[in-house]
């Protein structure tokens, strides 16, 4: 018997409210099923969810991107405390990408630290969290703000496998937070790599310039962001290494958000390849994160019943 197995009499179920691709793969790779439901809207808006599952004694695993968060939080907390009042022996969240980060503290007077509001709110919910590359900024960790137990997992590892696979590329990242990043993919893939310097004036406008990359001409760039939401970053990024005469330009993120249609405005700016893990689902989903995911998982059910029971029945 395994130890995924062991876990309990009856094994884990996988649930996902809306599609996602990680929801089917990572059932395939830790040899569960998926958790089965019916859910709709009423004609007025409100949400009707009905589990079918016997989910009694077992735990369950809730796929859930968390991406455009305000209309999926509240059909997901329907979820989870249904499960649990039906009997579930735990509930863990698998965001792959995670909302309500980015505001980590009160930048001015009367505004919501919504990150901290969001995670209280949450980890009153679930038993356990575990995501990719969420937005640390300020924090040091997630668990700074989640009261539940919690793994984060980098994407750069999968970023770095796909890249290792291409010749002749120039490795670039926007900014000197993305440096260590970068730097490491880098040391994995070994390709050269160089950091841009960015200015920021406003959620939508900002400024990228490069160091001297003459050495590098004849290479395919390919700029390396965590997440791509309006792509003003990744423009202003093209823009800058087209005027030092880069002809193949690609770009490679962990998190595509493409807010207001910012893919295909990437693609028009010059891009030859645009690819992304599929944390969020996307046409340009070319690198697969569940490796990544299924040990952190896997732990994390392992934990969560030593913690309640003493030891793995």
């Amino acid at each position: 018997m395994s130890k995924l197995q062991s876990l309990s009499r009856k094994p884990p179920l996988v649930f996902c409210l809306q599609e996602h691709p990680l929801a089917d793969s990572l059932a395939k790779a830790m040899g569960v099923q998926r958790g089965e439901f019916s859910a709709r809207q009423f004609p007025d808006g409100e949400s009707y969810l009905r589990i079918t599952a016997d989910v009694a004694g077992r735990a369950c695993i809730v796929v859930a991107d968390l991406s455009n968060p305000n209309t999926k939080y509240l059909p997901l907390l329907f979820l989870v405390e249904t499960l649990r009042e039906l009997g579930a022996s735990q509930v863990g969240l698998v965001a792959p990408y995670l909302s309500y980060m980015r505001q980590d503290r009160r930048f001015v007077d009367g505004e919501a630290v919504t990150s901290r509001i969001f995670a209280k709110c949450l980890s009153q919910h679930i038993d356990w969290l575990v995501t990719v590359d969420p937005h640390l900024h300020r924090y040091h960790s997630l668990n700074e703000i989640y009261s539940v137990p919690s793994r984060v997992v980098q994407g750069a590892p999968a970023l770095a496998q796909w890249l290792k696979t291409q010749n002749d590329l120039l490795l670039v990242g926007p900014d000197s937070e993305s440096e260590q990043w970068v730097s490491d993919i880098a040391d994995y893939s070994q390709h050269p790599f160089v950091i841009g310097e960015k200015q920021r004036f406003g959620d939508r406008h900002v400024e990228v310039s490069l160091p001297n990359i003459d050495e590098y001409m004849g290479r395919t760039a390919v700029i390396i962001d965590d997440v791509i939401s309006s792509g003003q970053t990744i423009l202003e990024c093209i823009k800058a290494l087209k005027s030092k005469g880069i002809e193949h330009i690609q770009c490679v993120a962990v998190h595509g958000i493409f807010a207001d249609g910012s893919d295909h405005a990437l693609i028009h700016a010059g891009l030859s390849q645009l690819a992304t893990s599929n944390t969020i689902p996307h046409s340009s989903n070319a690198i697969d994160i569940t490796p990544q995911l299924i040990t952190p998982v896997i732990s994390m059910l392992q934990s969560t019943r030593l913690d309640s029971t003493g030891a793995i029945s």
